[in-house]
């Protein structure tokens, strides 16, 4: 049986669905912080075990569980107002995420899948390079800081108790009921309002939702996927201007852009107090994958342009 965290969410939710669809063998335990007015399939069981914490007794969740798929986090908050966002990370992404691991080790659970973030890696890298799976964490911010503190933590219990763990750094994950710069980017789109973003030639790598999953589902049985750090990608890097393009032609839209240089942007956006938006917009930030293939055999189930049309089937288009 599988224990799937945060199954609410955008790729929890998409899991728990594939891993129904695909796999009838393995019943599901989803965990829940609290009731919600939903029916959940056949096959799925559903524990509450309250808000997540350092102190969250797992123990009715974590019977007859042999794996553990842990989605649930604080998400990154690109204008996160708390007064110490790093303590609020740890508490959720750290302390509760260890306080589970150690009480599925103690319970027998066989392995442990972390879905973690490249923000471990950095935030943008340098024209040319790529970010690795074995490359030095360099977290920026208080989000990446709390996913390589979980990391660490984790692979610390797996030493100790031999507990597999197995983690995977996912880029921006794009998909149906996506939030965030993407659906910004979208209603933009959408209203046709024309955008300074024609001139960017940085380089970024994304992965869909439906690769992203494809990819925890291999995690889940592979044998050499123990104790392994995977990155994810769609296997294609894009700069800002193409993807623009690319979503405006999926959303069957006039894509409107502006030829602004990129150094003019990001002091643009800097004066009005989203200087992180525009290092977003404008630096690259690339992921090789060659570990992911070559050690799990694992090659990205749609290629990008084939999970942007997957998006605009979600707004109707």
């Amino acid at each position: 049986m599988i224990l799937v965290t945060g199954a609410t969410g955008f790729v929890g939710k998409a899991f728990v669905d594939h891993l129904l669809n695909e796999n009838k063998a393995h019943s599901v335990m989803i965990a829940l912080r609290r009731d919600i007015n939903r029916t959940w399939p056949s096959g799925v069981l559903v524990q509450k075990i309250g808000d997540l914490g350092p102190h969250t007794d797992w123990s009715n969740a974590l019977k007859g569980i042999s794996i553990v798929m842990h989605c649930a986090a604080r998400v990154h908050i690109m204008s996160d107002t708390s007064d110490n966002p790093l303590h609020d990370y740890r508490h959720i992404n750290v302390h509760a995420t260890l306080n589970l691991a150690r009480q599925a080790a103690t319970l027998g659970v066989e392995r442990f899948i972390f879905l973690s973030s490249i923000k471990v890696n950095g935030d943008s890298t340098k024209p040319g390079e790529k970010f690795t799976a074995d490359d030095l964490p360099d977290p920026n911010d208080a989000y990446g800081i709390s996913k390589m503190e979980a990391e660490q933590g984790l692979q610390e219990i797996g030493l100790k108790t031999g507990m597999e763990i197995v983690i995977i750094r996912p880029p921006l994950v794009y998909g149906p009921g996506v939030k965030g710069n993407f659906l910004s980017i979208i209603q933009w789109l959408n209203r046709g309002i024309p955008l300074p973003l024609g001139a960017i030639s940085n380089k970024r790598s994304f992965v869909s939702l439906d690769n992203l999953v494809d990819l925890m589902f291999t995690c889940i049985a592979h044998p050499a996927a123990a104790n392994q750090v995977f990155l994810a990608s769609d296997g294609e890097d894009v700069s800002t201007t193409d993807l623009i393009r690319r979503l405006g032609l999926v959303l069957n839209n006039n894509v409107r852009l502006i030829a602004f240089p990129p150094k003019l942007l990001q002091l643009s956006f800097f004066v009005i107090g989203k200087g992180d938006v525009a290092h977003r917009l404008c630096s690259s930030l690339e992921v090789d994958i060659k570990k992911t293939t070559h050690i799990l055999n694992w090659v990205p189930p749609i290629t990008l342009n084939e999970g942007l049309s997957k998006l605009a089937k979600g707004y109707g288009v």
